[in-house]
C-alpha cells in the first residue's frame, strides 16, 4: 500500500465521469438517448463541457440502435471528440452481455485509451424487469434482448479478465474497474498481487443492477468499508446508481469523500418521472451537488494526475 494520496491541492477534486449511451436501454425508452455517431459526439462533448472529466463510451448501429463492438463503429465519435475536446476518453471492454470477450476487447486493443472499463466477474444482468414498463419498441431486437436477460449470464471469467489486463496493459490502458458485488473486489484484489493491475485503482461500484449489489445505504457504505481495508490509500472510489438510484447515490458517495459517475447508461432520468434531456443535464445536476457541499470538480487534467493516466497524446485515436 505505498501509493502516495494526490497533492494536497488536489484535495476534494471529484472526478465526474459520464456514460453517454451504453448497451442497457434501448431506443424506445427514451428519444434523447444518443445512438447515431453525431449525436454521441454532441453528448460527449456536452458532458465535457458541464464538467465531466471523462466520458464512457458505447457505439452503437445508427440505425438500429443496437450496441455494436465494431471498431469501425467508434471511430466516427471517437474522432471528433479527441480532437474538439480535452476530455478523457474511455472505452468498454463490457460492451454488452451478448457478444464475446474478443468482441468487446477489439476496440480498447485498436485505440489504446487512456483507460477502459473492465468487468470484475461474471453475473446474471437481468435487464427483463424493464418490460413492465416500456410496452412497446421501435425495432425488433428490443423486446428479445431484453426478454433473453432471465437466461443470460455475463461472462467474465478469470480467463477473460486477465486477457483483458494483459492486452490493455501492453498499451498502459489504466482501468475504470466495474464491481457489481463485494466479491468483485476480492478478485480485483487477486489480479493485484498478481501484478496484473497497478495502483491506483479506480473502483466504479455500481449499484442496483438486478444480479448484483443493492441500493441500500448500508450496501454503499459495506462496498466502500470493503475496499478500505482491500486497498487503503491504493485507490479511489466512484459510484453509480442504476436508474432512479443515480443521483442518491452519488449523494452519499460525495459525503464519504467518493468520485461519481452519471449518464443515459446508467439512468434515463433526471428527477422522477422527468426524462433527461441529456447527458450534460445530469452532468449539471451531479456537478450543483458537489459544489453544493464545498467540493470542486476535477478537469481532466486533474484527473489524468489523480488517475495516473498516460496522457492524451498517447492514444491511437486517428485524427
Amino acid at each position: 500500500m505505498s501509493t502516495p494520496t494526490p497533492h494536497s491541492d488536489l484535495q476534494g477534486k471529484v472526478i465526474i465521469t459520464c456514460a453517454v449511451t451504453g448497451a442497457i436501454h434501448t431506443p424506445s425508452m427514451s428519444p434523447h438517448l444518443p445512438v447515431t455517431p453525431e449525436e454521441i459526439t454532441e453528448a460527449a462533448l456536452g458532458a465535457a463541457e458541464a464538467g465531466a472529466a471523462i466520458v464512457h463510451l458505447h457505439a452503437r448501429n445508427p440505425q438500429t440502435g443496437q450496441p455494436d463492438q465494431s471498431p469501425e463503429a467508434f471511430i466516427p465519435f471517437l474522432q471528433p471528440i479527441h480532437t474538439q475536446s480535452n476530455v478523457v476518453i474511455n472505452i468498454t471492454t463490457g460492451g454488452a452481455p451478448t457478444m464475446s470477450v474478443e468482441e468487446r476487447l477489439r476496440p480498447c486493443a485498436t485505440f489504446a485509451p487512456e483507460i477502459a472499463s473492465l468487468n470484475m466477474g461474471s453475473m446474471n444482468f437481468g435487464l427483463f424487469p424493464m418490460l413492465k414498463r416500456f410496452k412497446t419498441f421501435q425495432h425488433d431486437w428490443e423486446q428479445p434482448y431484453l426478454e433473453g436477460s432471465d437466461e443470460r449470464i455475463f461472462k467474465n471469467t478469470f480467463k477473460d479478465i486477465k486477457n483483458i489486463l494483459e492486452t490493455c496493459r501492453e498499451n498502459d490502458t489504466r482501468f475504470e474497474v466495474e464491481c457489481y458485488d463485494i466479491g468483485h473486489l476480492y478478485t480485483l484484489s487477486y489480479f493485484a498481487s498478481e501484478g496484473l493491475i497497478k495502483p491506483p485503482y479506480f473502483i466504479q461500484s455500481v449499484f442496483g443492477i438486478l444480479g448484483g449489489i443493492g441500493v441500500h445505504p448500508e450496501d454503499v457504505s459495506h462496498m466502500k468499508r470493503t475496499a478500505d481495508r482491500l486497498f487503503g490509500n491504493d485507490y479511489r472510489w466512484s459510484v453509480l446508481g442504476a436508474g432512479k438510484n443515480q443521483l442518491p447515490i452519488a449523494a452519499q458517495s460525495l459525503s464519504m469523500g467518493g468520485n461519481v459517475r452519471v449518464g443515459l447508461e446508467d439512468s434515463l432520468w433526471l428527477g422522477r418521472g422527468q426524462l433527461a434531456v441529456s447527458n450534460a443535464d445530469q452532468v449539471r445536476a451531479v456537478r450543483k451537488m458537489i459544489e453544493g457541499l464545498g467540493l470542486s470538480v476535477a478537469t481532466p487534467d486533474e484527473a489524468r494526475q489523480i488517475l495516473k493516466l498516460k496522457g492524451k497524446a498517447k492514444v491511437r485515436i486517428p485524427s
